[in-house]
């Protein structure tokens, strides 16, 4: 990582503006160990944003953002919804799509991407809500799995629709009542994290944002699996405390609630094999910072890359089918 991507010219440095000084002073793309702790330092984290006080969300967005692993070289794709009122403040390239139509533009940024910029590394996210990765967007959501493109998707889960009333969801539960949807959800929530699975997912989580340092983890596995095998996601318990009657003190603490180990958002994490061999792998590289690489270690690289290649070989055989 290198601050190269937004370095100010020398002859430029003195006419741009303050805040453009200070992202390129204090941005974290030039530190390998960035993370969660660089929250409230780093410039590119989010210094202010228009969502409500106290909004799990914004907590979110910063711990996703300090734990891109190549952050320069990341585009993030964004859609309707309150995660759009955050992207102008993000220093990540990003874009916003139309409502639900956010994984097909992923995918075709994705392989442009590769095109234009063959053996260089070019992380592509997806963040959206419930709305438009379950309900509008599942076509499209589904498709980019099917076809195996090779990006993450995040879903923010507020379990309905926070940013237009409180309409109903597929993610709300069954039974809740919210302000545009008087008689109760008729129907249980939707489970995507098991759709995801079968569709083709190589690692999926389903958890809250509580745990910054969990958060962290995932972020990071998922955009390396995505990267070098294929789709991931991952869906994040971000309450709308507006909608679900809480002040700004107690997001924390309904996600915490939520994520007891009998309620709907326990940490689920499905691996496939391919995965498990990669992030074995790069936990190794970890701990032998040296790149020295054992006799086993060799062995579950080769096999992690048979691995990707039989996946890469089913998918293509089902593109053309």
């Amino acid at each position: 990582m290198s601050k190269e991507r937004i370095k100010i010219s020398d002859a430029l440095y003195d006419i741009m503006p303050s805040d453009y000084q200070d992202l390129v002073k204090s941005a974290t793309y030039g530190k390998e160990d960035r993370g969660w702790k660089d929250i409230g330092n780093a410039k590119e984290l989010i210094e202010q944003h228009s969502l409500c006080a106290g909004c799990p969300e914004s907590m979110a967005f910063r711990y996703i953002l300090a734990s891109l692993p190549n952050p320069e070289d990341t585009v993030m794709v964004g859609s309707t919804g309150c995660t759009s009122l955050v992207f102008p403040m993000v220093a990540v390239h990003n874009i916003h799509s139309l409502f639900g139509n956010q994984n097909a533009i992923a995918s075709g940024l994705k392989r442009a991407l590769s095109v234009r910029f063959p053996g260089k590394v070019k992380d592509v996210v997806v963040l959206a809500g419930d709305g438009a990765t379950v309900d509008i967007g599942l076509d499209m959501t589904l498709q980019a799995w099917f076809r195996q493109e090779k990006f993450t998707t995040i879903c923010f889960d507020n379990e309905l629709y926070a940013n237009t009333g409180g309409q109903e969801s597929g993610l709300m539960q069954k039974g809740f009542v919210a302000k545009m949807a008087p008689v109760g959800k008729l129907f249980d929530k939707v489970r995507l994290p098991e759709i995801a699975r079968e569709s083709g997912c190589h690692y999926v989580v389903n958890c809250t944002v509580s745990k910054p340092s969990l958060v962290e983890k995932v972020i990071r596995n998922a955009v390396h699996v995505a990267r070098e095998i294929g789709p991931t996601y991952l869906q994040l318990y971000t309450p709308c405390i507006l909608e679900i009657g809480k002040n700004s003190m107690e997001g924390l603490q309904e996600m915490r609630d939520s994520e007891k180990p009998t309620e709907r958002f326990a940490y689920k994490e499905y691996v496939s094999e391919p995965a498990k061999q990669l992030l074995a792998e790069l936990a190794a590289k970890d701990k032998d910072p040296s790149g020295r690489s054992s006799g086993k270690q060799e062995a579950a690289a080769q096999c992690f890359r048979g691995c990707a290649r039989r996946v890469q070989q089913r998918a293509a055989l089902r593109t053309v089918r």
